[in-house]
């Protein structure tokens, strides 16, 4: 049986990607520092995955799976020197971490005389997340390695849609290892990058070129998901099914999403048509009750998402780029700036930024985003407005407004 490491036994990891693998027939070990989730996986040998909707919910129980302790390098590296392929979920600011100790894993592969293609699945939301991984292992390997690494490895993108909130006591039914996810399974991987024959793996889609994927993630999904998180955030509410169930929040999200499909339409040639299928669907999903998504799990660490290549700033700049008006994006972006999250040091950073320069700082030097552009007009205008105590209805009717400048633009044009 083919062997799967899994680094990273959260939800995305158990929920999502290892339970694919799992159920196409490998045997999958999932690596992590968690030691409850670990012995758990160790002692069961197995765990429930629950599929909620709102129609009910159903269980799935994933098995031939066992744990690896994190912490513990040599086992790391043994557990990847067997595997057939890995993955990675373990977030953006832990990866330069786990790179030395799969660096490890993969020497012991070459000792051994195996220079079989070996395939790393990286499922971290980050733009051109390869590339940073790259850098990580070029910095470590010496140049006859770096040749090794070329030719057999292949780190591969992939695009995580499936959504799967942090479980409460409730949630988890007084099981440490079950986790509920939407019933969305899809996993786009970058073909390109993948090196070798590609195994059957159910859920698993190749597609090329893959940049479109990870940019309608990060700028369709991530950036309205966000930005119903921020809004919902203002009105007090605890869930996204709450934000969306507000119409302020719909429509500027859904509005908020048409502007970087315009964009991304524009710029790989991909059907509008199918891109505003996509943001029903999304739409729908955001509103799945049962599956229990906090507005606080969703919004935490403003300073990654409000980052110059991230959800907000990089749509902002693409559709720049692509002459598609950003009023309702903008939105989003400045109602983070009044996100509120207890022990979250990236929502701290931008508050710290905020309270000592001002939101001029925070859309210049952070989001890198033009002093002098409609995106930076936008969001200190709605800034401004949220400042002064105004609610979200303002805000749409000042989103409108600019809409309203732009249509009288191109017409007097």
């Amino acid at each position: 049986m083919k062997t799967f490491v899994m680094y990273g036994a959260g939800n995305i990891g158990r929920g999502f990607i290892g339970a694919l693998f799992a159920k196409s027939g490998y045997t999958v070990q999932f690596v992590d520092v968690n030691m409850t989730i670990i012995d758990a996986l160790n002692a069961d040998r197995s765990y429930p995955v629950e599929i909620v909707s709102t129609d009910g919910s159903r269980d799935e129980i994933i098995t031939n799976v066992s744990g690896v302790d994190g912490r513990d390098a040599d086992a790391v590296a043994n557990a990847i020197a067997n595997a057939s392929a890995m993955a990675t979920a373990v977030g953006v600011n832990v990866m330069k971490f786990i790179v030395p100790l799969i660096a490890k894993g993969l020497r012991l592969r070459w000792e051994r005389r195996n220079l079989a293609p070996f395939n790393i699945i990286i499922c971290e939301n980050l733009l051109d997340a390869d590339r940073v991984m790259r850098g990580m292992f070029e910095d470590i390997f010496t140049d006859a390695e770096k040749e090794t690494f070329r030719k057999t490895v292949g780190l591969v993108e992939a695009s995580i849609g499936r959504m799967v909130p942090v479980m409460t006591d409730e949630m988890r039914k007084g099981s440490a290892l079950r986790v509920c996810v939407e019933r969305y399974c899809q996993l786009p991987i970058d073909r390109a990058a993948w090196k070798g024959e590609l195994p059957e793996i159910e859920g698993l889609y190749p597609y090329e070129p893959f940049a479109f994927f990870i940019r309608r993630k990060l700028f369709v999904h991530n950036m309205g998901h966000a930005s119903c998180a921020y809004m919902g955030s203002l009105m007090g509410n605890t869930y996204i099914w709450e934000s969306v169930r507000s119409a302020e929040v719909r429509l500027i999200a859904e509005r908020a999403m048409r502007e970087s499909a315009r964009a991304l339409s524009a710029e790989f040639g991909y059907p509008l048509e199918k891109l505003l299928e996509h943001i029903d669907d999304l739409m729908l999903r955001f509103s799945n009750e049962a599956l229990g998504d906090t507005t606080a799990r969703v919004g935490k660490d403003t300073f990654r998402k409000l980052g110059a290549s991230d959800r907000f700033a990089g749509a902002l700049k693409l559709c720049a780029e692509k002459n598609v008006p950003t009023m309702y994006i903008a939105v989003g972006a400045a109602a983070a700036l009044f996100f509120k999250s207890e022990n979250d040091e990236g929502t701290d950073k931008i508050r710290a930024l905020l309270d000592a320069e001002g939101v001029g700082a925070v859309i210049g030097k952070h989001m890198e985003l033009c002093p002098c552009s409609d995106a930076a007009k936008y969001i200190t205008a709605y800034y401004e407005l949220l400042k002064s105590g105004e609610s979200l209805s303002a805000l749409l009717k000042a989103a409108e407004g600019f809409e309203a400048e732009k249509l009288a633009e191109k017409i007097i044009v």
